[in-house]
């Protein structure tokens, strides 16, 4: 035996009972906080005000509660409040401790496992208010209930006192106070009022009825958000529709229960080409679809395509309409409640109940069917729609067929234009979006050629969002694009065959290189926007201006306060020899060295990476700045315009 087998045999001969760690109680969360609250950055730190609200979220889908209110604290913790029956205060039989502090102590204990205290809840897992506990430095709650004030405090998940009354009251419901404990959340515990108030907005439309306020106190002068819609999805749609160009005025709303599973629908169609459809079950956002989102888009093109049948609105030997047809221009939103949701895919975020797609096609088709032979105007308009989209759709798959015979679309036929890198390891390589050849010039010739990429384009691209997928692919700079990711477009778009993994846009800072800048984002939003959420995309941030003394140069970052730095840096400097500042309005005013030096290098530059935190925001900007409808864009500049110190024109 060699001196390794004897030392792996040893090894293996230590690993008795004694190396067996039992973590207790709320030790495990604790020790291993992602598996409960997904990660310990900004993300996990947010989810813990999810955990409480969704609690008091269930007291509302019980019937109990009307009204929730979330307030940042000014030390940045959190206290959620409602006005429900209040967490049960009486002992609990099996851990003979009162049944508040054993649901917010004991993993896995609730009233969501079909003990009759909840018939439908958001978190089924029981393990919401204990995991907040534990990763809280302290947790303390009071519940108003029976006429009294209970109170109990937790340091860390550990019980500090025991539950006493410490006043009488005529309110009921429960209010939790937490902090978020620094040595778990180690990147930040400061809370992002927008992110939370953006969910809270979500939660109000998805409730028809509850209000649900959130304030945050931390600002000098504090800042109170009140939800509150009786329209609930209803509203969502007008809501995400409303700097939209809409082709019927009222949303269409359905309802119906069957075997306990309530379904909801509201939908809208637009005049453009985009369609935006958000689902949820029991207030989850199902971010990847899932068994109702199925039924509904199955209903949807049944349903329009018997109509312009049985209409005579299409012609018998008319090829019946696709599913992406009837679904352009298209804004639903599609919410179940189901007393045993099942949710599966990578992010637990998609809805498998296979008896769920029954009842919302069943109840859905019922009811839409009749709103269209009630409404045969808006009905034509629905069917014409879709009509045009399948024309389009058509003219896009010749287009597509020419330019691939022709090799325009293929990774081996790669632009002309493009200097390619020579690695072919993905996550190293980064490809320059650059624009004008000038700039293009200087970035080929001062780029690192092993894993920097250059793609200039001519001009301004075609703006996407009021153009037909025929139009996009007739564009010449889009389809060097596509072909350079090699990722395809659209609905055949693949993000794991992405050529780079930095898809960086450089452009001027000028009006024009802004300009190209949002055309490109809309492009990469619209029709590439896996690459967005896999964070691929990021903005090159040249200098703004360079002070030259001798043979030192200094650059100016862009930015707000750059020319006060500018001021500043100047101030520093010696008198002799004179400095001179030079501007940077163009790529092109710099040699290939200085756009290395300050735009391209890995170790010196600055880029801004895009992310999507809010779609719904991100699609309404997109519209509004990109869209055909001016007067939303008026009021937007009109509203902001006192932002603008310096109108570069």
């Amino acid at each position: 035996m060699t001196e390794e087998e004897k030392s792996l045999l040893e090894r293996a001969q230590e690993y008795d009972a004694s190396q067996i760690q039992v973590l207790e109680g709320l030790e495990a969360v604790r020790k291993r906080p992602g598996m409960y609250i997904g990660s310990t950055s900004t993300e996990g730190l947010h989810h813990l005000v999810w955990e409480i609200v969704d609690n008091s979220i269930d007291e509302a889908l019980a019937g109990f509660a009307t009204h929730i209110h979330v307030v940042i604290e000014e030390d940045d913790s959190i206290t959620v409040s409602d006005d429900g029956r209040g967490i049960p205060v009486d002992i609990q039989a099996k851990t003979g401790r009162p049944a508040v502090e054993t649901v917010y102590t004991i993993l896995h204990a609730g009233g969501k496992f079909g003990g009759g205290g909840y018939k439908v809840s958001g978190g089924l897992h029981g393990v919401g208010a204990s995991v907040v506990n534990a990763l809280s430095a302290s947790l303390d709650l009071r519940v108003f209930k029976n006429g009294k004030i209970y109170f109990q405090e937790y340091r860390r998940g550990a019980v500090v006192d025991d539950l006493k009354v410490i006043g009488d009251t005529d309110q009921h419901g429960t209010t939790v106070h937490f902090v978020p404990d620094p040595e778990i959340f180690t990147e930040s515990t400061v809370f992002n009022f927008d992110k939370l108030a953006t969910r809270v907005r979500e939660l109000a439309f998805l409730n028809r009825g509850l209000k649900i306020s959130i304030e945050d106190k931390r600002a000098e002068n504090p800042v109170l958000r009140e939800f509150h819609y009786e329209g609930g999805i209803k509203s969502y749609v007008e809501h995400l529709n409303h700097s939209k160009a809409v082709i019927f005025d009222e949303p269409v709303y359905v309802e119906g229960e069957q075997h306990d599973i309530t379904v909801e629908v509201a939908m809208q169609y637009t005049d453009g080409y985009h369609t935006n459809i958000l689902s949820f079950a029991n207030n989850i956002h199902t971010y990847e679809g899932g068994t109702h989102e199925f039924g509904f888009k199955t209903a949807l093109t049944r349903v329009i395509n018997d109509y312009a049948r049985k209409q005579k609105i299409m012609k018998d030997n008319d090829e019946n309409l696709s599913g992406e047809d009837v679904r352009e221009g298209l804004t639903a939103v599609i919410s179940i409640k189901h007393p045993e949701p099942q949710f599966e895919g990578q992010t637990k975020t998609k809805l498998g109940n296979s008896e769920v797609r029954t009842v919302t096609d069943r109840l859905f088709s019922e009811n839409f069917l009749k709103f269209l032979m009630e409404n045969p105007s808006v009905g034509r308009r629905i069917v014409e729609k879709g009509m045009l989209a399948a024309k389009a759709r058509l003219a896009a798959k010749r287009a597509r067929e020419v330019t691939r015979r022709k090799g325009a679309l293929e990774i081996s036929n790669l632009p002309g234009k493009l200097a390619d890198c020579s690695s072919n390891d993905p996550e190293k390589c980064e490809l320059f979006i650059v624009e004008g050849d000038s700039a293009g010039g200087s970035a080929k010739q001062g780029r690192s050629r092993e894993f920097q990429a250059i793609l200039p384009i001519r001009g301004k691209i075609l703006n996407v969002e009021k153009a037909s997928m025929d139009k996009i692919l007739a564009n010449e700079e889009i389809r060097s694009l596509f072909t350079a990711m090699g990722t395809g477009f659209g609905a055949d778009f693949d993000v794991s065959k992405a050529r780079y993994h930095k898809l960086v846009i450089m452009t001027d800072a000028d009006v024009d290189g802004a300009h190209i800048r949002t055309l490109l984002l809309t492009l990469f939003y619209r029709y590439m926007r896996p690459i967005v959420e896999a964070g691929y995309v990021y903005i090159a941030q040249p200098p703004l201006y360079g002070i030259k003394q001798g043979k030192n140069i200094t650059y100016i970052q862009p930015g707000k306060n750059a020319e006060e730095e500018l001021a500043q840096k100047i101030s520093e400097l010696p008198a002799s020899p004179k400095p001179n500042i030079q501007r940077y309005k163009g790529l092109g005013e710099m040699d290939d060295h200085q756009l290395w030096e300050t735009t391209m290098d890995p170790e010196n530059r600055l880029m801004l990476r895009v992310s999507v935190d809010d779609a719904i925001e991100a699609d309404q900007v997109f519209e509004m700045l990109m869209g055909d409808r001016v007067e939303p864009r008026r009021a937007f500049i009109e509203e902001n315009a006192h932002y603008v110190k310096n109108l570069d024109i």
